[in-house]
């Protein structure tokens, strides 16, 4: 099954949602019409932007629309699952837009499978990444008090289609994370592939790094 590799640089939230909604839903019409379509594996990356999922509260949001104006961020009510996060320059945004049917994958091995590729990622790195229990996403010392995330989930599905993704923080700027309460946690940290390792990161190999790992990891379970 062929899973299509588009990288969309930096792109505006609302364009790149936009843009996925597109997608997606022609890739729901040819599914369901029986015509022939393509699965496609976006990478992106984000002017600094908050998003809040369906199921987000409005009280993880610190700082008002003044504030937000300050720091040259926005603010978007999304319609993937989870709470707030913040997306920005540095972090890798990824958006697999197909049919998990393809892959004979139901949505919870899904979202399994994203955080496997980013633990794949991260130890290609060095880094010991792994799952806190109850919560989405890829930690670090996740059943320590020390937990820190370095990579959010979010999806939405229909028809076993899927769209929105993964934000993996490679060189971002984490001072943005102090004006939220990431995904609802008040007591957790974030962080980087940059903060872990304590130098810049090369982000188009780490977009290969993270791609090959997805496709791998799928064509495993076809």
């Amino acid at each position: 099954m062929k899973l299509e590799y588009t990288d969309w640089q930096l792109i505006s939230y609302a364009d790149a949602w936009q843009k996925q909604t597109e997608l997606f839903n022609e890739l729901v019409r040819a599914k369901l019409a029986g015509e022939p379509y393509t699965n496609n594996l976006i990478t992106c990356e984000h002017p600094h932007v908050y998003t809040l999922g369906r199921s987000g509260k409005e009280q993880n949001m610190l700082i008002g629309e003044e504030q937000l104006k300050r720091i040259g961020a926005s603010l978007y009510h999304i319609d993937r699952g989870g709470d707030i996060t913040y997306h920005g320059p540095g972090q890798i945004v990824c958006y697999p837009i197909l049919n998990l049917e393809d892959y004979s994958l139901g949505l919870k091995e899904y979202v399994h499978l994203l955080e496997e590729a980013v633990i794949n990622v991260c130890a290609n790195y060095g880094i010991e990444a792994g799952r806190l229990s109850g919560s989405t996403g890829v930690w670090l010392d996740g059943e320590t008090t020390r937990a820190r995330k370095i990579c959010a989930i979010g999806v939405r599905s229909s028809h076993f289609v899927t769209m929105h993704g993964l934000a993996f923080n490679i060189n971002t700027d984490l001072n943005y994370f102090h004006y939220i309460n990431p995904c609802g946690f008040i007591n957790k940290g974030v962080t980087s592939v940059e903060k872990e390792l304590n130098q810049k990161i090369d982000m188009e190999q780490t977009k290969s790094l993270l791609c090959y790992e997805i496709k791998q990891l799928f064509t495993g379970k076809k």
